[in-house]
């Protein structure tokens, strides 16, 4: 009874608005790239600008929160990458599946999971293991998915386009001059951060609607597989081991055993790595994720 609670309370809500957006793609045909855009640009970084600001966050957790980011997504990445070589998959298929199991979808799924089951303490802690995630989704992803065929400098081109960085780094300038921002800037950002987790969800619903069968429904699941609980476990140690506990514990290990990233697909078609593939492993690992969220929200009440 204490999982269909967690489930009915806190996970379906999500799925219930994300299948608003899913309907409106499929029978209004509503544009999922605009409000994707205005929720990259606008939306996302007033909710990132204004949560580390009023956030009662120290510099000690905030780097431990960075290094266990690092460490996870890292450390999948190279488990990934070594369950890639003993398949024997080729070149574009392993950037394929190491690019999906390396990075979660923990913005359109993960922080409004993380403020509805653990409240806004954790969500502060949830958004720095999302901008880390976001960073290197667009740095590391990126050399990933093109398999060595843009230069450096495209890449930190694509990294200084992300709005999302000058939130944080606006975030912190404030939070170190110990300056607070005047009110008739704070009100517009806070409206908009106000708007930003809904309009995530129906993001996450319309780029869902998107999916088609896969090829290797075999390849798919293991990918998922590991996306989902090998990660998980992955962040569950690493908390341990740098000492988290109470909401940076709860925020750190939920938002590593998040689903793929439906960013991820946005690399896949640019750079011609499998789109099909990872758009397979984001619809399913989604969908599976009530089976492995729910009894690890549980455990880590």
């Amino acid at each position: 009874m204490e999982l269909f609670s967690i489930f009915v309370q806190n996970i379906l809500p999500i799925f219930l608005v994300a299948g608003v957006g899913f309907l409106l793609v499929r029978y209004l045909e509503a544009d999922v790239q605009t409000l994707s855009r205005v929720t990259l640009h606008v939306l996302t970084p007033c909710l990132v600008f204004n949560i580390l600001v009023t956030s009662d966050l120290s510099a000690g957790e905030f780097g431990r929160l960075t290094l266990l980011a690092l460490g996870t997504i890292l450390g999948i990445g190279v488990i990934a990458r070594i369950v890639a070589r003993a398949l024997k998959l080729d070149r574009v298929m392993t950037s394929a599946f190491t690019v999906v199991v390396m990075f979660a979808n923990g913005g359109n799924y993960g922080l409004p999971l993380t403020l509805f089951v653990f409240g806004q303490e954790a969500l502060v802690r949830a958004t720095v293991y999302f901008v880390i995630s976001l960073v290197l989704t667009y740095t590391l992803g990126i050399f990933l998915a093109s398999s060595g065929r843009r230069s450096l400098g495209e890449a930190l081109s694509s990294v200084l386009r992300i709005p999302n960085i000058y939130a944080a780094v606006a975030a912190v300038v404030v939070i170190v001059a110990g300056v607070a921002p005047p009110t008739f800037v704070m009100r517009p950002i806070k409206l908009l951060s106000d708007a930003a987790i809904p309009v995530m969800i129906l993001v996450l619903g319309m780029q869902l609607e998107q999916a088609v069968k896969p090829a290797s429904l075999r390849l798919v699941g293991l990918a998922t597989g590991l996306r989902l609980a090998v990660s998980a476990v992955l962040g569950i140690l690493l908390a341990q081991v740098l000492g988290l506990s109470g909401a940076a514990r709860q925020a750190g290990v939920l938002q590593s055993a998040m689903p793929v990233a439906v960013g991820t697909t946005i690399l896949a078609v640019e750079f011609e790595v499998e789109p099909t593939f990872v758009t397979s492993v984001v619809f399913l690992s989604t969908i599976l994720s009530p089976f492995t969220l729910t009894p690890l929200i549980a455990w880590l009440k």
